[in-house]
């Protein structure tokens, strides 16, 4: 696949684009900011864009920004956002609009190359990578007062699956059950969570950002 990577952190930029070199992928452009990210992309039409949410000149979500731009004009373009820490308004409003060709890592996956490398394949194919720290972590902060809190167990697990981008064939050989069970308890997700089928809107979108906002 094609990449451009945009990571400040010089060391980190060079050793994923060794490790992609390394894996068959070309690496387009390797940049230090987001400045220019955009024209970059405009330019090359890579198949993914890696990038740090914090970016230079500040810092804050420069990266995250030129994220979400790129997943508006370009949908056509994989976007897989590195962070340093579990930061869910983010994850969020990366899934504002669709779960297609998105992912959300936590920085310390990379170190876990094939990890790494499954999340890219996963979002170059057109489906999701949500860090599975970060679903945990939002697991363990569900209160009872959350709608969440109705789920059962199971209805869980397979919620917290779908939430790391997983369809409904993986999630059942993930889980060691049958597709049809998949399907039953995402059903009973979609009505504990009052998800009716809307027209314009995808259930699994709505009770994944429903989860992340939990």
């Amino acid at each position: 696949m094609r990449v451009i990577l945009a990571e400040d952190s010089t060391l980190l930029r060079e050793g994923l684009v060794r490790l992609l070199a390394e894996e068959g992928h070309e690496v387009l452009a390797a940049l230090g900011d987001a400045v220019t990210l955009l024209e970059e992309v405009a330019e090359r039409r890579p198949d993914i864009v890696v990038v740090d949410i914090r970016m230079p000149p500040t810092h804050t979500d420069e990266g995250l920004r030129a994220a979400v731009a790129i997943r508006k004009l370009f949908p056509e373009v994989g976007v897989l956002v590195l962070s340093q820490h579990i930061e869910r308004s983010y994850a969020a409003q990366l899934l504002a609009s669709n779960a297609e060709r998105v992912g959300y890592l936590l920085k310390d996956r990379v170190g876990q190359v094939e990890e790494f490398l499954d999340a890219l394949e996963r979002i170059h194919a057109g489906g999701a990578a949500i860090d599975p720290e970060v679903v945990r972590q939002l697991v363990v902060r569900t209160t009872r007062a959350d709608p969440l809190a109705r789920l059962t167990p199971r209805e869980r697990t397979v919620l917290e699956a779908l939430a790391q981008g997983h369809t409904n064939t993986a999630i059942a050989g993930k889980l060691h059950i049958s597709l049809s069970a998949v399907e039953k308890n995402l059903n009973a997700v979609f009505d504990k969570l009052e998800l009716s089928r809307t027209s314009g809107y995808s259930r699994r979108i709505l009770a994944v950002l429903r989860f992340l906002e939990s």
